[in-house]
C-alpha cells in the first residue's frame, strides 16, 4: 500500500517547507504542491482557472499514484473547504493507498509573524495577512488531524507527521 498524504493550511502556515521536510523522512517519495498546478501571470481566480486547477492536480496525482517507483506521494496546498479537499479525493484511484489528511494550524500571532517573515523576503504582500487570518478558523472545522505548529519548526511538523504514518 502506498502512503498519500494530504497537508492542508492557510496561506503561510508553513505547508510547502514542512512538505520538503517530510519528503527527507519517507523513502520514495515524491511531493506535489498545489500552487505549482497554476502558477500563472496574471493569476486569475474563477471557475475555468478552479477547474483547471483541480484536473491537474487529479492528473498528476493519479500519475504518481500508478507509479510503482512511489511509495509515498506528498501534496500539500491551500484547501480552505472540506468541499475542495473533498473534490480532489473523489477524483483519485486511491484503492492501493492508506490516506492521511493532515491541517496545520497556528495561533494567529504565530501566523502573522511567519507572513511578516514570507514579506520581508519578498515571498508574500502584504494583503496575504487578512486573507489567511479569515481562512484560519476553517482548517478547525475539516476531517483532518490537525497539527499545531505554532510553536514548532518545519523539521519537528515533519517528523509529527512521519509518527502518524509510522505507527
Amino acid at each position: 500500500m502506498k502512503n498519500l498524504i494530504f497537508i492542508n493550511g492557510t496561506m503561510g502556515v508553513g505547508k510547502t517547507v514542512t512538505s520538503r521536510e517530510l519528503q527527507k523522512l519517507l523513502p520514495n517519495s515524491v511531493f506535489l504542491d498545489g500552487d505549482w498546478c497554476w502558477d500563472m501571470s496574471p493569476f486569475i481566480v474563477n471557475d475555468e482557472t478552479k477547474k483547471m486547477v483541480i484536473d491537474n492536480i487529479s492528473y498528476l496525482l493519479n500519475n504518481y499514484i500508478s507509479c510503482s517507483v512511489y511509495e509515498n506521494i506528498i501534496f500539500c496546498w491551500v484547501m480552505h473547504e472540506q468541499s475542495i479537499l473533498d473534490d480532489v479525493l473523489s477524483r483519485l484511484d486511491k484503492h492501493s493507498c492508506i490516506l492521511y489528511k493532515f491541517s496545520l494550524v497556528c495561533s494567529e500571532q504565530a501566523l502573522i509573524s511567519r507572513i511578516r517573515k514570507d514579506i520581508e523576503m519578498g515571498i508574500r504582500t502584504e494583503d496575504v495577512i487578512n486573507r489567511s487570518i479569515s481562512r484560519l478558523k476553517n482548517y478547525f472545522e475539516m476531517d483532518t488531524e490537525k497539527i499545531d505548529v505554532s510553536k514548532v519548526s518545519a523539521k519537528e511538523a515533519a517528523k509529527i507527521i512521519f509518527g502518524y504514518i509510522k505507527k
